[in-house]
């Protein structure tokens, strides 16, 4: 579908993009095909009219819960964290701004060289101004995901929708890569995915997101799949303000 004429369904988004959706065929860093791909559908969004924010991970490079697992302190590893994702949202902002979309790149923790630090209103004037504005370094504080940046992010920003980029097609009761049989959700209430312990999002997010009654998209991160989502497609597993049950795909 080319969207043409069509209607923009959410017009304020925070897109939350995993570091290792930026690994492209790499083993290890920044595959610069994704980073450009990931930049042309957001160009494309931002010339429909859409506002978007980017909260971006770093697990293509360093996540601080797993240096923690193997001896390193907690908090030092998820500082370490943080700085990755510095790095992977300068490389969005190179990409966005070679295609002639400005952007602004806002911390939580401050390196005022690099990017500015966030502050809500700043944050909410640069998307008056028609940028794009990419969050990195999470919350700025360690023992915080950076799913739980996004959900707070997008509360603050009173944006219509937290999308997620996954590896995998929406959420599932067992891990689809390692489960052929695992089967998808369609659209899952907050309570269930608690219940549950869905893995595509941590607890303190969820918990985030219902307070707020903020809807939510989990999808896969292949080519076009950002702009079907914004544009009402029905893929990925979808928890919105009028979904009432779990309703399991293909039912």
């Amino acid at each position: 579908m080319d969207h043409v004429g069509a209607q923009v369904k959410y017009p304020r988004i925070l897109l939350k993009l995993s570091g290792e959706a930026l690994l492209g065929r790499e083993e290890y860093g920044i595959d610069a095909d994704v980073v450009n791909s990931i930049a042309r559908e957001i160009v494309s969004l931002h010339h429909a009219g859409v506002a978007i924010a980017v909260v971006v991970g770093g697990g293509n490079i360093l996540r601080g819960a797993t240096a923690a697992q193997r001896g390193m302190d907690r908090a030092t590893a998820d500082y370490m964290g943080m700085l990755a994702t510095v790095m992977n949202g300068l490389a969005l902002q190179d990409g966005i701004e070679a295609l002639g979309v400005q952007t602004r790149v806002l911390s939580g923790i401050e390196m005022d060289k690099v990017a500015e630090p966030f502050i809500r209103r700043r944050a909410e004037r640069h998307l008056e101004k028609g940028r794009v504005v990419l969050l990195v370094a999470g919350t700025g504080n360690p023992y915080f995901t950076t799913d739980t940046a996004a959900a707070l992010r997008a509360v603050e920003l009173h944006m219509d929708v937290l999308l997620k980029a996954t590896k995998v097609e929406g959420v599932y009761d067992h891990d689809p890569l390692l489960v052929p049989t695992a089967r998808k959700f369609s659209t899952m209430e907050y309570m269930d995915a608690l219940n549950l312990q869905v893995q595509v999002m941590d607890a303190t997010a969820i918990s985030l997101l219902k307070e707020n009654n903020l809807p939510i998209v989990v999808f896969s991160l292949a080519a076009g799949n950002i702009r079907k989502v914004v544009f009402g497609e029905q893929i990925g597993t979808l928890r919105a303000r009028d979904v009432g049950a779990v309703l399991a795909g293909g039912k």
